[in-house]
């Protein structure tokens, strides 16, 4: 019996499939060192933690910055989120004879999540998208390298507020953001669905557990946090040069918002195991 001739590879082919995985490694290998460089950055944070004195008018600064500035812009963007999720949902229920139910609905929705992720949303891209500016233009005139030429730790002066002050102003912004989005969705139930305010106060009391409160307060503490040192970690490591600068104030914003919503997703899963199975 004659046998098949054996066909040999081509050289040229494997060459072509090699270049193609290399390029396609080359590619992904930031992506892929990224996480791991935001552990080390948050390691810097760490130990700048440990170190004394404290930065206490720095943190104050920052906590100014980053709290009273953002206000408007929080209860501005959730006043109209409760006016927009309350119309919706008073839409949808009205068909089924279940208007009663709007406040209910709207309150849970607006503490365990609306509020939360849409303040952290907002307010993470503004703050971000500030600190990685700020810090990157430092960066570019060569004032972090002069803070550590002076010997001083250029994460502890720099790094160190930033992140306290979004850590603990996150959870002050969205408590207020809650109320404002409250009083929005009260005003669409009284003016369009004719629902009392006193009616929507007592539902939206009733419907809110111990493990719902902690689920819309424990949140910002994690956005904040990680709004911070994505925006701070931007600009410590942007690119020489104007386009260096944006460049990096773009990115801080997109990862900023695709952290939240990974981070909105794990925590709820976790809440609702051990918060709000109870």
């Amino acid at each position: 019996m004659s046998s098949l001739p054996r066909q040999t590879p081509d050289p040229a082919h494997a060459s072509r499939v090699a270049r193609a995985l290399r390029h396609l490694g080359a590619a992904w290998r930031p992506t892929l060192a990224y996480p791991a460089r935001l552990g080390e950055f948050v390691g810097h944070f760490c130990r700048a933690l440990t170190e004394r004195p404290f930065e206490t008018q720095a943190i104050l600064l920052e906590c100014k910055k980053v709290g009273m500035y953002s206000l408007p812009l929080a209860v501005a963007a959730l006043f109209f989120v409760g006016l927009v999720f309350a119309f919706q949902f008073g839409f949808t229920l009205r068909t089924m004879g279940a208007v009663p139910y709007i406040p209910k609905v709207t309150s849970m929705s607006m503490v365990r999540e609306l509020g939360p992720a849409f303040t952290a949303l907002v307010v993470g891209g503004r703050v971000g998208a500030g600190m990685a500016s700020e810090l990157g233009s430092m960066r570019v005139t060569e004032q972090i390298d002069a803070i550590r030429a002076l010997g001083a730790n250029p994460y502890k002066k720099l790094l160190l507020p930033r992140v306290i002050a979004a850590t603990f102003m996150f959870p002050l912004l969205c408590v207020f953001a809650i109320l404002v989005g409250e009083l929005g969705a009260l005003f669409i139930s009284w003016f369009e669905f004719r629902l009392r305010p006193l009616f929507f106060y007592h539902s939206a009391i009733q419907v809110l557990g111990v493990g719902d409160l902690l689920s819309g307060l424990l949140k910002p503490f994690f956005f904040g946090f990680a709004a911070a040192v994505i925006g701070c970690y931007q600009g410590f490591h942007c690119k020489l040069g104007t386009a260096g600068v944006g460049a990096a104030t773009t990115r801080a914003v997109v990862h900023i918002s695709l952290a939240v919503l990974m981070l909105d997703f794990v925590l709820t899963r976790l809440f609702a195991m051990f918060l709000l199975s109870h």
